[in-house]
């Protein structure tokens, strides 16, 4: 069974998962790497390094919650629906995401197992959502 779990999230101790001024060239925004930067120096970075980054980083994930933010750097209605995320063709993710942002749009089948799911909803009520294609019981 699989289980639901935070990963791949970075927060500053003032509370930020992102800087300011996100753009297709600044992921991170003004924040650079300096977001993700102590992850280069663990044992599981040095580990999965040499694989695709992050392609294998958790087995048996069932699904991903993530917000619009770190889908893209779009902000207001979808000016752009060809924009399909940072990672290319093939997510990391291989299993279903669902992005919480107030203007959804069609989900996004990608190569690898990976579809992007639009929902207008909390992290309480997405975590519901995701739980079912997840494999967890309601």
């Amino acid at each position: 069974m699989s289980c639901v779990r935070v990963h791949r999230l970075s927060v500053s101790l003032d509370g930020y998962a992102s800087g300011e001024g996100q753009r297709l060239d600044a992921p991170f925004g003004h924040a650079g790497g300096r977001l993700l930067a102590w992850f280069d120096t663990t044992r599981t970075f040095r580990q999965i390094h040499a694989d695709t980054f992050a392609s294998r980083w958790v087995p048996d994930v069932g699904a991903d919650i993530m917000g619009r933010n770190m889908f893209g750097p779009q902000r207001g209605s979808w000016e752009d629906l060809n924009w399909k995320g940072w990672w290319g063709d093939n997510p990391p993710y291989q299993n279903p995401v669902f992005v919480l942002t107030h203007d959804p749009r069609p989900s996004i089948e990608m190569e690898g197992g990976t579809t992007f799911h639009f929902i207008d909803a909390g992290p309480a009520d997405a975590l519901t959502i995701a739980r079912e294609p997840a494999g967890e019981p309601p």
